[in-house]
């Protein structure tokens, strides 16, 4: 049986094909895939989504909110931030967190949104 999704001859576009392995080399791919990782996990993508809705949310809100531990939740927490996806303060006994910037506030929304849409399509 022939495969319909791969080409029956083989053509390089060599414009396109260095065009693109230049920008490639200029950038940190492994990085950007570090970000991807610290986002696969159920329970950090539920806490990324959950700080993508509110400004900011404590530890023990974080822990309610996607069922585990105080201990997990910080431990999940930690990580995200020890990637550059969320930063904390501190008030008093409290420790608050919060996604690093807009740009991962999109991330985590678009991809939301993203799944949502595949949804609708599967329905019409």
């Amino acid at each position: 049986m022939a495969k319909e999704d791969v080409c029956k001859v083989t053509c390089v576009h060599e414009d396109k094909v260095n065009r693109i392995k230049g920008n490639i080399a200029e950038t940190d791919p492994m990085s950007v895939a570090k970000i991807f990782k610290a986002l696969s996990e159920d329970t950090r993508i539920k806490i990324a989504y959950a700080l993508s809705l509110e400004d900011e949310l404590c530890v023990c809100d974080v822990s309610n909110i996607v069922d585990c531990t105080v201990a997990t939740a910080s431990h999940h927490l930690r990580l995200l931030r020890n990637m550059g996806l969320a930063k904390y303060r501190k008030e008093g006994k409290l420790v608050y967190y919060s996604l690093d910037d807009d740009h991962v506030r999109q991330i985590i929304q678009m991809a939301f949104s993203h799944l949502e849409e595949g949804k609708h399509i599967g329905t019409s």
